[in-house]
């Protein structure tokens, strides 16, 4: 199957005038039932693992393996979906061959892998497409927003996976918008008590805000739907997130960096009272697209910046906000977060963002807060074990007069 034979051309798409977009497949994504009754669960069991299996096998004839990892090994697991999943080495075979500069065309191979898999019925093995989410954004919309879109081949097969996606999220709100209800801080609750008493009002109307617009359906990534086409992706993204692994969060933190930019003079001279050491942050910053050739400093391409528009924002801001709060995640994960919400701090400020000014100024309020605690108690805890060990001075023992 090529990508192509089920593309609408798009004259808006900016890489070049071959780039078209996927018409997803009639969705299989709804769980298979038995009409004759309840399925037996082991029979159902091996039907995933035989799925998975038959999926990674396929992937191991399209992405070569080295001579110390092989794919196909994953298959022997008895979770092999979960295998893959959490597998550092395939990974890292895999985003090589995304980053390959004539990937994501419509006849590429490993798009069309990720396509079939997330159009299963089987949820781990869409957890996997969804893990290599933010590696494949980045590189589409570093080639989709680079100066030089000439040389820039189809990107058909990346858009093909992130309509699936977004077709997928779609279907599932059933044209309904995500709604969030805004507590009334004038009436008490579990926690907190207002200081001053509210008039009682019957039938108060709630406070009822709308998280996402209902999603309409799309057919092809045109350029004025392709920043709610990621985002909606990102939102089907952060509602797993427990589930992903530590690569791909730090891939996304990463991303999110060098997307708000690099060379914004902003990042070094704003005030993050006392959040950051300045010349550390402008160093990690800098780890993320500068290498040092015969002395000098060159800019390594990474990523370009690109244009963060809300619909795009709000979801990474959701993605960064569990990046460097969740109690779970490793510390490598939370400094690379807090490294991206600075960027987008600074991105923010410069571009006057109201909406991502606040948010990601509360963020970087709440890590600072996580970390001052953090260092508050592993200095007790050395206190204290500095304490237990110090040697105590033997008492003399009490001599008691008595008068006779």
């Amino acid at each position: 199957m090529d990508f192509s034979t089920h593309h609408h051309h798009s004259t808006n798409s900016p890489s070049s005038s071959s780039t078209s977009s996927c018409t997803p497949h009639p969705m299989t994504t709804g769980t298979t039932t038995n009409s004759g009754g309840d399925q037996d669960p082991m029979q159902s069991w091996w039907e995933s693992v035989s799925k998975a299996r038959s999926r990674i096998l396929s992937l191991s004839s399209i992405v070569s393996s080295t001579s110390s990892f092989c794919i196909s090994s994953l298959a022997d697991s008895d979770r092999p979906a979960l295998s893959l999943l959490s597998s550092p080495e395939a990974y890292s075979l895999l985003s090589t061959s995304l980053s390959n500069p004539s990937s994501g065309s419509g006849s590429d191979p490993l798009c069309h892998w990720l396509y079939d898999t997330y159009l299963s019925s089987d949820s781990h093995l869409r957890l996997i497409v969804l893990s290599f989410l933010p590696l494949l954004s980045s590189i589409y919309l570093s080639r989709v927003h680079s100066n030089d879109t000439s040389s820039i081949p189809s990107l058909a097969g990346f858009e093909a996976v992130i309509l699936a996606i977004y077709t997928a999220e779609a279907k599932s709100r059933a044209g309904k918008p995500l709604l969030v209800h805004i507590p009334d801080l004038s009436q008490p609750s579990l926690y907190h008590v207002p200081r001053h008493k509210a008039p009682i009002r019957d039938s108060k109307p709630a406070g009822i805000g709308i998280l996402s617009p209902p999603l309409e359906p799309q057919i092809a990534v045109k350029s004025t739907k392709r920043a709610s086409i990621i985002g909606t992706a990102f939102e089907c993204y952060y509602k797993h997130i427990s589930h992903m692994p530590t690569w791909s969060k730090l891939e996304f933190c990463k991303s999110t960096a060098v997307w708000a930019g690099q060379d914004c003079c902003c990042q070094s001279k704003l005030d993050f009272d006392g959040i950051v050491d300045i010349d550390d942050f402008v160093d990690k910053v800098g780890n993320l697209g500068i290498i040092e050739q015969n002395g000098k400093t060159d800019m390594e391409v990474k990523g370009v910046r690109i244009p963060l528009p809300w619909e795009l924002l709000q979801p990474v801001l959701r993605i960064l906000g569990h990046c460097l709060l969740g109690p779970l995640n490793s510390q490598d994960v939370k400094d690379m977060a807090s490294v991206a919400v600075k960027c987008l701090y600074a991105r923010a400020s410069h571009d006057l963002i109201p909406q991502a000014i606040i948010g990601t100024r509360s963020l970087i309020q709440l890590d600072k807060r996580e970390r001052a605690a953090a260092k508050a108690t592993a200095t007790a805890a050395v206190n204290a074990s500095s304490n237990a060990n110090t040697p105590s001075k033997a008492k003399k023992p009490e001599i008691l007069l008595v008068s006779k």
